[in-house]
């Protein structure tokens, strides 16, 4: 286990780290690319203003004669050479524009036309145009004085039909392009947000000006770990060592555990180590919606590598790309996630063993990476970085305490003893947490009761005080609880109890607390012991009501899941005999390994394992039915009874030597019997470990 100390900065000396901090530049205003939409809109209503004859209807002379020129419609003419011919724009009189005959000429005329030409027509020459003007107002006798004279004018359309027709529908469409490759790129300002680099690696540097200030004095716990990467901070440092005896520096290495236990922290510690170019980035900054992207991406990143070398690659959760080829691919979705994959197989084959790039990635789940990925040559190294143990917790709680103002006789052995099964993210929570409680509760430090009372709030949930529970529902949970307590204090290989309470807590109504032994293996005796001591809460409604209740659903679900498991995972089953169907690489996701037969033959016996521990703790609770009441009603009157409440009930357990003596270290006994501590039973826990507990 691992964590950063937040604290190793002292507030009175900021000055140490200050000159490593890179001064960022200065904010200059973002272009904005919807200024270019706005100017590129003006310029086209502008330009339909200018350019507006191309929506005049052309006609022929002779129509424009009749029904124009000679009712005495037409305000102006003017005139322009376009080409070899020369045309004619008439423009109508304000108060004859209304006239229905003209309804066929302006439907087509388009936005800003209403003091444009109506319609248009050729002449072959100007001295022609003037001819027939003068011809058609003579003969209808219109004096000379009055008559309508074209108005020559100097006009090339020509350039306005290009622009209008050519030019401004491809700046509209590039602009349109632009704007949604930009969204659907991640939009932004520079770097993978534009279009232009939406094929650039998004991996952030860390070189000599922005350097990783974390080390390996920041990472507690996880020593093996810790030895691993060491080397390869020492092959990066001193590469000759190893290369004069013939070894070859490791092309990668691959961080696996559960969340929390450090392993992006454990990388951070290898750049602020190793004092070399650092590029990190996730295995979703690969991911785009178009194809190709995200092999491009590695590609791009590999050539920076290479040109900042020798330095590391870390790309964490990189399951995201690095799935296996070939599933769940039904529909064609996954290609460029296999695309991406495909070209880092090739990327980390492709560079030469002394290029001095060392990959490292980390990921909770190496169960569904491809095998071609985790073959030696890429990945050299599978690094396990597992859940800390009762030293490694020492370790973090001395990291994660060292900012918190802590009241002065608190143990931290104790409190690794009170955190079976935490990570290290959950020991910085359970910090916080007990930090914020003193807070809320106003004392001036921290004291070991606030953490107790953190423990219970993240493994049990808020406490509920005001929830309605009747009178009959609350006796039924004190003996569910109650035959839980008595069940496991009486079985030789159930978890030391700690605490028993019936106060409403997160989900449940009540809960038994326990204190599970850290253990590799588990055997077949401690599992069935620790199913009796579950079906002891259903057990006690039983003989107590003769009827039982829907509060054994969690009590059930974890039997089930315990009895399938010892049937079909561990070959704990005289009748199946030593076989298992477990398939830790998740291959038959869809198809079971064994026959109907078999199956049938899994649920019977499972069922009949949790039938016989039933049994068993119905046994159990009528030789100590009047042992079982004297708890309940304890617990009613109560609500939370401790370690030393069953003692004076049941006597001095006498498996308990080796957990007392656990407890007991730099803590009197009598202290630690009347204090809650953790362990819930609805706290999951993996089952080849065991570290589950009842209910």
């Amino acid at each position: 286990m691992e964590q950063k100390n937040n604290s190793t900065d002292k507030p009175n000396k900021p000055s140490k780290r200050m000159p490593n901090i890179p001064k960022r530049p200065q904010k200059t205003p973002k272009f904005n690319i919807f200024w270019v939409y706005a100017a590129i809109i003006v310029g086209l209503i502008a330009v339909n203003f200018l350019f507006n004859s191309d929506n005049a209807q052309p006609v022929s002379y002779s129509t424009f004669e009749k029904e124009m020129l000679i009712p005495g419609d037409v305000q102006k003419i003017v005139s322009y050479k376009a080409d070899d011919i020369v045309k004619a724009e008439v423009y109508i009189k304000d108060s004859k524009k209304d006239d229905k005959k003209y309804d066929k000429y302006r439907k087509n005329t388009g936005f800003g036309n209403s003091k444009g030409p109506m319609v248009v027509f050729n002449a072959a020459s100007p001295d022609q145009l003037d001819r027939l003007l003068k011809e058609s107002q003579t003969n209808a006798n219109i004096p000379a004085e009055n008559q309508i004279k074209a108005e020559p004018v100097s006009k090339s359309n020509a350039w306005a039909g290009v622009f209008v027709n050519i030019i401004l529908p491809l700046l509209l469409f590039a602009g349109l392009w632009i704007f949604m490759m930009r969204r659907m790129s991640g939009g932004g300002g520079g770097g993978g947000g534009q279009i232009f680099n939406i094929g650039k690696s998004k991996a952030t540097l860390f070189d000599k000006e922005s350097q990783v200030n974390i080390t390996f004095n920041d990472v507690a716990g996880l020593t093996e770990a810790k030895q691993e990467v060491m080397e390869i901070v020492d092959f990066l440092k001193n590469p000759k060592r190893y290369t004069n005896l013939g070894g070859k520096i490791p092309k990668g290495a691959l961080l696996v555990g559960s969340p929390g236990t450090g392993k992006t922290l454990l990388a951070k510690a290898v750049a602020g180590e190793a004092q070399v170019p650092f590029f990190s980035l996730s295995g979703s900054d690969f991911v785009e919606m178009f194809v190709g992207v995200g092999a491009s991406r590695v590609r791009d990143l590999f050539k920076q590598a290479k040109d900042k070398a020798p330095c590391i690659i870390f790309i964490d959760e990189i399951d995201a790309i690095g799935r296996a080829r070939g599933k769940g691919n039904m529909m064609g979705g996954n290609d460029e996630r296999e695309n991406t994959l495909n070209q880092l197989l090739v990327e980390m084959d492709g560079f030469g063993t002394d290029s001095g790039i060392i990959i490292m990635a980390a990921t909770n789940r190496a169960d569904v990476l491809d095998s071609a990925l985790l073959r030696p040559g890429r990945f050299d190294r599978q690094i396990y970085v597992d859940m800390p143990d009762i030293n490694e917790r020492k370790e973090i709680f001395g990291v994660h305490l060292k900012p918190i103002k802590l009241e002065d006789n608190i143990d931290i052995n104790f409190l690794a003893k009170q955190t079976p099964g935490f990570s290290g993210a959950d020991i910085a929570n359970l910090c916080n947490e007990a930090a914020l409680i003193a807070a809320r509760k106003g004392h001036e430090s921290v004291t070991k009761q606030d953490f107790l009372d953190a423990v219970d709030r993240i493994i049990g949930g808020l406490e509920k005080k005001n929830k309605i529970i009747t009178k009959e529902e609350k006796r039924a949970i004190a003996f569910h609880e109650a035959g839980h307590a008595t069940v496991s204090w009486l079985l030789p290989h159930a978890h030391p109890l700690i605490k028993v309470t019936i106060v409403p807590r997160g989900q449940s109504l009540g809960a038994a607390w326990y204190l599970p032994e850290e253990r590799s293996i588990t055997t077949t005796e401690q599992i069935l012991d620790e199913m009796c001591a579950t079906m002891g809460g259903r057990a006690a409604e039983k003989i107590t009501f003769n009827k039982i209740s829907t509060g054994a659903l969690s009590d059930l679900e974890k039997v089930t899941k315990q009895a399938y498991a010892m049937v079909s995972m561990y070959g704990l089953n005289d009748k199946l005999g030593n076989i298992s169907y477990y398939d830790s690489r998740g291959q038959e996701s869809f198809t079971k390994p064994y026959s109907e037969a078999t199956a049938r033959i899994i649920d019977e016996e499972a069922s009949k394992i949790i039938e016989e521990q039933y049994q068993r703790a119905l046994q159990i609770l009528r030789d100590n039915q009047e042992n079982l009441g004297k708890l309940a009603e304890k617990l009613l009157t109560s609500e939370v009874i401790f370690k030393e409440d069953l003692e004076e009930i049941f006597g001095k357990r006498p498996s308990d030597n080796d957990t007392t003596e656990l407890l007991a270290e730099n803590v009197p006994a009598e202290e630690l019997v009347i204090e809650p501590t953790p362990v819930i039973e609805n706290k999951d826990v993996p089952d080849n470990e065991n570290k589950g507990v009842s209910h």
